[in-house]
Parts: C-alpha cells; structure tokens; sequence
C-alpha cells in the first residue's frame, strides 16, 4: 500500500507518480490491478490518497489505470464533463479536510460528448434533454473565449481545454477553495487525456496558491 509521503514538497511528488504511472500505463508496464489481502485489510480500516481527482465519467478514462494507480492511491470524482458543482464541491471538501491530499487534479479528455454538446448548443442553438440541458449550462460559461472560426475538431480540442480551465478556476475561486489558498496549501493541475493513446497532457505547471491567472497550455 502506499504511503502518504513525507517529503517537502508532497505535492510534487504526487504528481510525479501520476506522470511515471502514466508512461507506464500508455508502455504496456502497468503494475495495477496486483493488489494482496494484505493491502485491502490495511484499506479497511483508512485511506491516505495522494491525489483527489476531478474527471469525466466516460468509460474510457479511468483515472486508476490511466495513472497505473493501486487501491488507495486516488481520491476519484468522476461526473460527465468533470463539472464542478455544490456535490462537487463537497466531496473535494472532504478530501482537503479530512483526507488532506497535497495534489488536486482536474482530468478532461479529448473527444469529450459533454463539451462537444455544449458547444453545440454555443454555436448551432442544439437543445438537449432537461437534465442534460442544466449539465451543459455549467459548462457553457467556460467556453466564451472558443473562437468560432476554428474548424469542429480544433473548435472542440479548444473547448475541452477551456473547459478544464474553467473547473480549475471555479475550484481555485470557491470559499474552500480560497481558504487552502490562504493557508499555502493548495496544488492544483488541469490534465487532459488522449483517447487513441492513453496519454495524459498535462497544462502549464501546477496551479497553486501563489497563481490564479489564465495562461496558455502545452501543446503536443
């Protein structure tokens, strides 16, 4: 089982994990799901994440193989379009509070049905189903600086990133979310996965207390 690390930059060290897990997920070396009873019983009785994970529901991105992470390593939300809301909210609370991980990650992916339908209904007035419909409303703020006359597959490239962008921003600017700030020890990423490959890009360096302005991300 993992342990919570002690080092000076926990944080860091967390993401570096996700990175090496990643490059071991995409080069056909992945450890999971190996896991002894030995581990499940020590899991039984608490967990030490290292990493709470905001991502999308899509089947094919899960957060623990993508990262090649055991049981107890990742704190995962998962909900379509990696949104942020009220329930949200409160479950990246619970890990801050109570389980107290140094590394917040925010996880789109490209070809994303959630900001493709939110771009619709942007650009081409698209009506979705009631509920779907108050999903899209929570993106769609998030997308005002697409340019409209980039082609559907940059449109929405664009848009997946801006849509990471805009959950880091809704994170960084909530009560708890300032209040981490505050006290140093907030330590946030936006990532995007590739679909065909399986690799995780991540954008810009880690978002922390000390910056809360938009920059431009990585490209590859």
């Amino acid at each position: 089982m993992s342990k919570r690390s002690h080092s000076s930059d926990p944080a860091a060290e967390a993401l570096e994990r996700l990175r090496a897990g990643n490059a071991r997920f995409i080069g056909g070396k992945a450890h999971f799901p190996r896991t002894s009873r030995t581990v499940l019983a020590a899991l039984a009785r608490e967990q030490q994440p290292q990493v709470t994970i905001l991502g999308c529901s899509d089947s094919r991105v899960p957060p623990e193989l993508l990262f090649d992470a055991g049981f107890g390593e990742l704190f995962v939300v998962r909900v379509a379009g990696n949104v942020f809301s009220s329930e949200v909210a409160g479950t990246l609370q619970y890990a801050g509070m109570h389980l107290r991980t140094p590394l917040f990650v925010v996880l789109g992916h490209e070809g994303c049905g959630a900001v493709q339908a939110a771009l619709a209904a942007k650009f081409d007035g698209a009506r979705a189903h009631s509920r779907i419909e108050v999903l899209l409303q929570s993106i769609l703020p998030g997308l005002a600086e697409v340019d409209p006359a980039l082609s559907a597959q940059k449109r929405l490239r664009a848009g997946i990133e801006a849509n990471v962008r805009w959950s880091l921003r809704q994170i960084l600017e909530s009560p708890e979310g300032r209040a981490r700030r505050v006290e140093g020890r907030m330590k946030l990423v936006g990532a995007v996965a590739d679909l065909s490959t399986g690799v995780v890009r991540f954008l810009d360096a880690p978002l922390d207390n000390r910056r809360t302005g938009k920059s431009s991300g990585s490209r590859s």
